[in-house]
């Protein structure tokens, strides 16, 4: 818990006065959002939950391309969240998207939103950035519906850049406290037996990006294996 509690204070000493620009000065390299919500394709009156939601741009951008969903939202710091607040009021989406303080090694769905699983949960540059980021990935397995699907996108290799420019952007990465997850693909696919689910990798800009997608079952399909 301790660990936790820093965590957050480490986010909200990051993120106290970048919340402010964060979007306008990550448009040109968090490159894979986009594509990755496009992805998500949650069912008419699905649920669709955020883990470290950050500024809320990608909830916001998730509730106008899915206009029958509900949406969902957690953040270990308080600093983004206050951003993500705003964000959502400004887009009018105060009854869809509902947004909680909450360390995702720790997330409590029932307790925090009074529901136990979601059809869809997406991880949008966050892995990289979360201390436990396997027992996270684990639980959000765990918290999918029948025929759910956890997305994941994040920094892939970056083995398309030349050796100093990638040596460069580690080290900028590196100032913000951001790892790229060199084994999520192989997570992904230890995750997807060990639970009974199938796993899709995709591979964008030449691996700048990767999208890891862990599809569980529909019940039917599952007592029918």
């Amino acid at each position: 818990m301790a660990a936790q509690i820093e965590h957050g204070r480490l986010m909200d000493r990051v993120y106290r006065h970048q919340r402010h620009f964060y979007d306008a000065t990550r448009k040109y390299y968090l490159i894979g959002r986009d594509p990755m919500i496009e992805g998500l394709a949650p069912p008419v009156g699905g649920t669709v939950l955020e883990i470290g939601c950050g500024t809320g741009r990608n909830l916001v951008k998730a509730a106008a391309l899915y206009p029958d969903a509900s949406f969902f939202g957690i953040d270990i710091s308080a600093e983004m969240l206050a951003t993500a607040g705003k964000a959502v009021v400004a887009a009018g989406e105060e009854r869809r998207i509902r947004l909680a303080l909450a360390d995702a090694a720790g997330f409590e769905p029932q307790k925090v939103f009074g529901r136990q699983a979601f059809d869809r949960v997406f991880i949008s540059y966050a892995v990289s950035m979360i201390p436990a980021w396997r027992q996270v990935m684990e639980k959000a397995v765990e918290i999918l519906e029948p025929g759910g699907s956890l997305h994941i996108v994040d920094f892939g290799d970056l083995d398309h850049l030349p050796p100093w420019s990638r040596a460069a952007l580690y080290k900028w990465l590196e100032w913000y406290h951001v790892t790229p997850r060199g084994t999520l693909f192989e997570t992904s696919a230890e995750l997807a037996e060990s639970h009974g689910c199938v796993v899709e990798e995709r591979r964008l800009y030449r691996g700048f990006a990767w999208i890891s997608v862990i599809r569980r079952q529909a019940a039917g399909l599952r007592q029918a294996a």
